[in-house]
């Protein structure tokens, strides 16, 4: 393995903020990382509590909701980490849009990963009723894409 292969791959980490690639190739074996693991000192505070007020009763709050509610229906997942797009460039229209009935082999939008274009096909027929991600917007694996009412 040379140096100029090395460079290739730490120009990939650097590109696709990876923090690791590991590589073996016959006897050789590579383990390259970036950045470093924080160091997390435990040290205990000491905190004054306030002083007790007598207070009205309060009414109970409910909690916040902290993970969105899964949306009704059949949920497209990005299949991948990338890039959404809605279509295939900028000047193109979007390859659907909300109330558009799909079939399984509807391409829906791209996820671009590591400079590869990936068409996401529906995989199932209905009626798009909610698009779930913005045009241009990194998605992560498993990621809700589209909401889709099944026919």
């Amino acid at each position: 393995m040379d140096i100029k292969h090395i460079k290739n791959l730490v120009a990939l980490m650097v590109e696709n903020d990876l923090s690791r690639i590991e590589l073996e190739e016959g006897d050789t074996h590579i383990l390259l990382k970036r950045g470093q693991t924080p160091v997390v000192n435990n040290v205990p505070q000491m905190v004054a509590a306030p002083p007790p007020t007598a207070t009205p009763a309060a009414t109970p709050v409910a909690p916040a909701e902290t993970t969105p509610a899964e949306p009704a229906g059949v949920v497209i997942r990005s299949p991948m980490v990338g890039t959404f797009y809605t279509a295939p460039d900028p000047e193109s229209p979007p390859y659907v849009n909300v109330g558009d009935v799909v079939d399984p082999d509807t391409v829906v939008c791209l996820v671009e990963a590591m400079k590869v274009f990936n068409e996401i096909k529906a995989e199932v027929s209905g009626r798009i009723t909610k698009l779930l991600v913005n045009n241009a917007e990194a998605v992560e694996f498993d990621q809700p894409l589209f909401a889709i009412e099944p026919a």
